[in-house]
């Protein structure tokens, strides 16, 4: 099997020259040391990310429970999850600099202590919109572990194992994701929606002591750079704007001075942020990455995966407690499908590495995503069993779990060392994006077939026991979301095949062709 099948030209100049060919063959000890502190590294930002990863995934579950113990309204509910996603991501690239500056060991120490304590904080707070505010806090320390995590990943690992590191690394979320509902339905049901929070404060101090022993020190870059203030702040209002128009768009309508105002400020800010980062000395995102025809797709194609998918979860979670009727434990573990399919295909992509490029199979998982999106429409549709829908949910995970770490080897096994920081961070900030606008994008689309004074109702899981009619509105809801989530996963197919196209050439362009006139 020629090389070329398994990686890319930039993989292959970008490995040691000494790495044994065979899989099997006997490492030597310098490499074993590698490898030791390779896996050491590993293993932090694995446990870390399921921490964190368990966070969001076992809200999703409790958030009905969280909704009815403070009477929230269909707003505060709404940004209980976006404060924490748009906060996530108007701060990557901002802790991705100065973990440049400061080192990401440390970077990554600070951000689980703030994670952990912001925690035990949601935990007192008093209302809805409290818990609003103490989810930025959270969000800031999230944004400090995944600005570093894939980082130090890639850095630790030797590039001819980089994919099964990866792969490993990115299924640490599929653990999360499969823990996290069961434990939030748990919690939610018996234990309080106190204890959706407080359960993080004990895990994530056992994640800071074993962090701080065996996680290795980073040499840093030893460039003094500048850090982008009006850049980032230019992203937050830019992103919270367009965030806040969507959020109210079903609540107002589209014609209030509200939704018309953020969308302005949104469509104006971004072009207003890629001239600005263009001019400024030291910029926010690097523009110059996306000269590189590959990345710059590939990074396109993350965003429009996560947008693509990012309700998926909220999306049934909500369903079997809104529409069906269940109690969050059982909703946590109808959705699990999901998470263990993502899992295991998570897990599994290195291995499939070996025979498929990782920008081929990032095409074949987003093909993959779409039949399971395609299986839940027409499960909510028909108003099928919950086979039909575990089959739905069990595409959408192997999809998912075979183009995240599929397409984030690819993006990051092409940098070299000294810029891996900066393209993390901006290959994060774009997914954490698509996460973001895909989550209002659902919660405004999920919601608009219903009538205002019902919205609540649908947040709280109580819709079935409140009107009928609403609840035919929301199964409404339920199938023009999925539809959108379809074209969005079109969009995302065309983009990662257009992205394998364009590294095809440039690997033609670079690689001499076989034969004696190469030779010389």
């Amino acid at each position: 099997m020629p090389a070329d099948a398994r990686t890319s030209s930039s993989e292959v100049a970008a490995a040691p020259t000494t790495a044994p060919e065979g899989v099997g063959a006997e490492e030597a000890p310098d490499e074993r040391a590698v490898m030791k502190e390779a896996w050491l590294t590993l293993s932090v930002v694995s446990l870390a990310s399921i921490f964190s990863g368990m966070s969001g995934s076992a809200l999703n579950v409790a958030l009905p429970t969280v909704v009815r113990h403070f009477d929230a309204s269909a707003t505060a509910a709404s940004w209980m999850l976006l404060a924490f996603m748009l906060a996530n991501t108007g701060l990557m690239i901002f802790f991705g600099r100065l973990a440049d500056m400061f080192g990401r060991r440390q970077m990554y120490l600070v951000g689980l202590a703030t994670f952990t304590f912001a925690s035990f904080l949601c935990g007192l707070a008093p209302n809805a919109w409290t818990v609003v505010g103490l989810r930025v806090l959270q969000a800031a320390g999230a944004a400090m572990l995944l600005t570093n995590s894939a980082a130090l990943v890639t850095a630790a690992f030797p590039r001819a194992r980089l994919g099964q590191g990866m792969g490993i690394y990115l299924a640490s979320f599929s653990v999360a994701q499969l823990l996290g509902p069961t434990v939030g339905g748990v919690l939610a049901e018996h234990a309080g929606w106190r204890w959706v929070f407080w359960f993080n404060v004990p895990i994530g101090l056992i994640c800071l002591a074993w962090g701080a022993w065996a996680l290795p020190r980073v040499a840093r870059s030893g460039q003094r750079q500048g850090i982008d203030v009006p850049g980032n702040l230019l992203v937050i209002v830019a992103l919270g704007s367009g965030l806040a128009a969507l959020s109210q768009a079903t609540t107002l309508g589209w014609t209030s001075w509200v939704v018309i105002g953020g969308l302005v400020v949104f469509l104006l800010g971004m072009p207003t942020f890629v001239l600005f980062e263009r001019r400024v000395t030291h910029p926010l995102v690097d523009m110059t990455l996306f000269r590189d025809r590959p990345f710059a797709l590939g990074l396109g194609a993350s965003f429009l995966n996560s947008t693509s998918q990012a309700g998926v979860l909220l999306l049934f979670s909500l369903y079997f407690q809104a529409v069906q009727g269940v109690d969050p434990l059982d909703a946590g573990l109808r959705v699990l499908p999901l998470a263990v399919a993502t899992l295991i295909f998570s897990s599994s992509s290195g291995l499939f590495q070996r025979w498929v490029s990782p920008r081929a199979l990032a095409v074949v998982g987003n093909l993959c995503t779409g039949a399971g999106l395609s299986v839940l429409a027409s499960s909510v549709i028909t108003e099928a069993g919950y086979v039909a829908i575990a089959a739905g949910l069990v595409l959408a995970g192997a999809g998912s779990g075979l183009f995240m770490p599929s397409n984030t080897t690819a993006l990051m096994g092409a940098m070299p060392h000294d810029r891996l920081g900066i393209a993390n961070a901006m290959r994060l900030m774009l997914q954490q994006s698509g996460f973001v606008v895909g989550t209002a994008v659902v919660l405004s689309v999920l919601t608009a077939p219903l009538a205002p004074e019902l919205r609540q109702y649908a947040f709280a899981g109580t819709l079935s026991d409140v009107s009928a009619d609403g609840l035919t509105d929301l199964l409404t809801g339920y199938r023009w979301t999925l539809f959108t989530m379809l074209t969005l996963n079109a969009a995302t197919v065309l983009t990662s095949l257009a992205a394998l196209r364009a590294s095809k050439r440039a690997d033609g362009a670079v690689i001499p062709p076989a034969g004696p006139t190469a030779a010389g």
